[in-house]
């Protein structure tokens, strides 16, 4: 029963995967917030499949088996890859240079990825945590033209290469609590957001920031403490 329920929750990591794939196949159809609402279940089995693999022990359970890689092989997937495609396909990048730019973000996280500190002891993620799927969302639903949109992915693609700490939200201690609640409010707005594409409530887009922002500046301010710990106790 161990076996069969360690080897059931990485069944449903896998699904992320079939995820991505109609989430890709719905860009293809130009059925975008088809596309968006997929990508959203997606994140739910990032968000929900660890708890399940800790309670599991699937690295005792089945320790011939990676969870880990199989975790980051579909995270690309619908983090990156089906995002990215979106942006290109539905003309939300410039007209010339575009494919440029998605290359640019795909490289990138391909580089994050494969960092060997891309993920902390201390539950940090180290520079931009490949959020292609929350870029894409926010700039299609925002209506940004297709050139401050380009600029926008190459700024991010360079924060990958900046070797800033971004909290875990699920497991980043401070302010942890605090962190999932906001991000279950937020999770709500985002699904309303979607459901309303094309024609998004612009007061709901812009309070729905809140919870970027609030990552970002816990993130700056815990990453500071990190560096003042760091050199105090070199």
């Amino acid at each position: 029963m161990n076996r069969a329920f360690a080897w059931l929750v990485h069944l449903y990591t896998a699904l992320g995967a079939v995820a991505a794939f109609f989430a890709a196949t719905a860009v293809l159809d130009r059925r975008y917030r088809d596309s968006f609402l997929l990508m959203l279940v997606a994140t739910v089995i990032d968000s929900t499949d660890g708890l399940l693999a800790r309670k599991a022990r699937v690295g005792v359970v089945v320790p011939q088996f990676d969870g880990a890689r199989l975790d980051d092989i579909v995270d690309y997937l619908t983090f990156v890859f089906v995002p990215l495609l979106l942006l290109h396909h539905s003309g939300r990048l410039p007209t010339g240079w575009g494919a440029l730019v998605a290359s640019a973000a795909l490289v990138s996280s391909a580089y994050g990825f494969g960092s060997l500190d891309a993920k902390t002891s201390d539950h940090f993620f180290t520079g931009f945590p490949s959020y292609w799927n929350i870029a894409a969302l926010y700039l299609f639903a925002a209506g940004l033209s297709p050139v401050a949109n380009g600029v926008i992915l190459l700024v991010l693609s360079a924060f990958v290469f900046v070797r800033t700490g971004y909290i875990y939200p699920s497991k980043t201690p401070v302010l942890r609590r605090v962190t999932i609640a906001l991000g279950v409010v937020w999770g709500a707005m985002i699904a309303a957001i979607i459901l309303s594409l094309p024609d998004v409530n612009p007061v709901l887009l812009r309070v729905s920031l809140f919870y970027p922002l609030y990552y970002s500046i816990l993130s700056f301010v815990l990453d500071r403490r990190r560096a003042r710990s760091a050199r105090t106790t070199a």
